[in-house]
């Protein structure tokens, strides 16, 4: 087991390392000059050469990559180029409405994808197992951002259930908060559990044929118990990998789901700092995102070898 999660930490950071060589290296090659933005196309050479030395662009790459990374290893992000505050300081407030919009749509999606793919699975090859398969299909091939505003249109312009967008803030309330977070985790969780209902269909048909569950059934249990009581159990351990995997995916790409709900989170930061060419925010909120699904990955790893040692011993 310890062999296994050095080999798998190993992997995590080796990741880390070449995700940030790739973020760093986008962004520098993206144009355009973070201090001539600030100070206009009219400033004098003079002035932008100061402003490029406080912000400290004057260095080589090399020297600004080795800066900010061992920077982030210490908790320090830099400063903001247009806000003028450490970029933790955004980060942290921004990620008080972005990771309980992940959370949000997470349950959704589970919640909905559970009983959804219980029953296909349980009617293998009639018409509910069809009619499941294609509205799931249908919300795999529908972007969200369109979703959002079809929500929008529908339960904010039309019903007035929900406001169109913005967050009132955790000062209002938890009902407050999480009732303008309802449209936005209800856009993010649609596509998220129509994978996951077909994940967890395949997972229950594979299981459903295994010697097991025909000896349950053949000692007098019925479909149901069978399912419930024996091949759901079992069938879990896929599930709940990309269960691991989609909440890592609903905290990095919310970025236009928050934007359509103009909600101030960490996706919004991220579109705000590539219009202001806030460099340092981009990098490092972009790489906090990468953090974010890569030890989520190591952590489903680990989880998923505990349940299967036959991981372990392959390894």
């Amino acid at each position: 087991m310890f062999r296994y999660l050095a080999l798998r930490f190993a992997s995590l950071c080796l990741s880390l390392l070449v995700a940030s060589i790739v973020i760093f290296a986008i962004v520098e090659i993206i144009p355009g000059d973070p201090a001539s933005y600030m100070l206009g196309l009219n400033a004098a050479p003079d002035t932008v050469a100061a402003l490029k030395e406080e912000l400290g662009l004057t260095g080589s790459a090399l020297s600004r990559y080795v800066d900010w990374t061992t920077g982030m290893l210490v908790g320090d992000f830099g400063t903001s180029y247009t806000y003028r505050v450490p970029v933790s300081e955004l980060v942290v407030a921004r990620l008080f409405i972005s990771l309980p919009l992940a959370i949000y749509a997470l349950i959704l999606s589970t919640a909905i994808a559970f009983p959804v793919g219980l029953i296909a699975a349980a009617r293998r090859g009639t018409a509910t197992d069809f009619g499941i398969m294609g509205a799931t299909q249908l919300g795999i091939a529908l972007p969200n951002f369109w979703f959002a505003m079809l929500l929008v249109v529908v339960f904010a312009v039309g019903l007035r259930w929900f406001s169109a967008g913005g967050f009132p803030g955790w000062d209002e309330g938890i009902a407050a908060g999480l009732k303008s977070l309802t449209l936005p985790a209800i856009a993010l969780a649609l596509p998220q559990a129509s994978i996951l209902a077909r994940v967890m269909r395949s997972a229950l048909l594979e299981t459903l044929s295994m010697d097991y569950v025909r000896t349950a059934r053949a000692k007098g249990l019925s479909r149901r118990q069978a399912v419930v009581g024996h091949a759901l159990r079992n069938a879990l351990i896929p599930v709940l990998t990309i269960i691991g995997l989609q909440f890592s995916f609903l905290l990095a790409g919310a970025i236009i789901i928050e934007n359509v709900f103009f909600l101030p989170g960490l996706g919004r930061l991220i579109f705000q700092g590539i219009t202001q060419r806030d460099l340092v925010v981009v990098e490092s909120v972009v790489m906090l995102l990468v953090f974010a699904v890569v030890t989520v990955n190591f952590l489903v790893d680990i989880a998923y070898a505990a349940v299967d040692p036959r991981l372990r011993i392959r390894s």
